[in-house]
């Protein structure tokens, strides 16, 4: 069995370090971030850091790169305080991974990749049209993490769009149902396969799957 220790790891070199680093939390969450500046330029850009901070009220978060450089999306989001989360598919997932590239702040990643911005409802960021489950979220708190530099972004959830196929009766969102694929690292890529959902856990009580 391989084994590295916290010494080990400024020998490595600094490519090896970070795929290491980054897929030991396993598979992550996928998705596109949309957003707008205040002239219009849409901005789109892959993340997989979305994570849930609570149900009532509805939080979701993400953690935003250091801004020691230019970060369009994170000036997008404090000049405009709306964004969105829109998973990613197989249809999707080469254009999305191109996100990533460095373009300048005047040239929208829709655009470049070939994606299609949407707007719906007068919600002020862009949804990606082809994404079959789109999060509309509006900033209610940044937190600084001094340790690296950081930002853990957190939004209010206004608005949910998805297929109705995905919905169960008791509101669980069957997300492998509108072909939402995760990662691990920066650039692997795994399709899902929902095993089961299993019953409340309790003392004493034997789980059982559930629908």
């Amino acid at each position: 069995m391989g084994y590295f220790k916290q010494s080990d790891f400024p020998k490595m070199g600094k490519l090896f370090r970070t795929n290491l680093i980054n897929s030991l939390s396993g598979f992550k969450s996928l998705n596109l971030l949309g957003t707008v500046d205040s002239s219009g330029i849409k901005n789109l850009s892959i993340i997989s850091s979305v994570v849930h901070l609570g149900a009532k009220p509805a939080l979701m978060g993400f953690v935003m790169r250091p801004t020691s450089v230019v970060r369009d999306s994170y000036n997008n989001i404090i000049a405009t305080r709306f964004f969105t989360f829109n998973h990613i598919h197989s249809d999707i997932f080469k254009k999305a991974h191109q996100t990533s590239a460095k373009y300048p702040a005047e040239v929208s990643e829709f655009e470049k990749v070939g994606l299609e911005p949407v707007c719906k409802n007068d919600f002020p960021a862009p949804y990606v049209a082809e994404s079959n489950i789109q999060i509309g979220l509006e900033l209610q708190q940044e937190i600084p993490i001094e340790l690296n530099g950081t930002i853990l972004i957190i939004g209010a959830v206004k608005e949910i769009y998805f297929p109705d196929a995905c919905m169960a009766e008791d509101g669980f969102l069957a997300i492998e149902k509108a072909g939402t694929i995760t990662c691990a690292g920066l650039d692997a890529y795994y399709s899902t396969q929902k095993l089961a959902r299993l019953s409340y856990a309790k003392p004493e009580q034997k789980v059982r799957e559930i629908l």
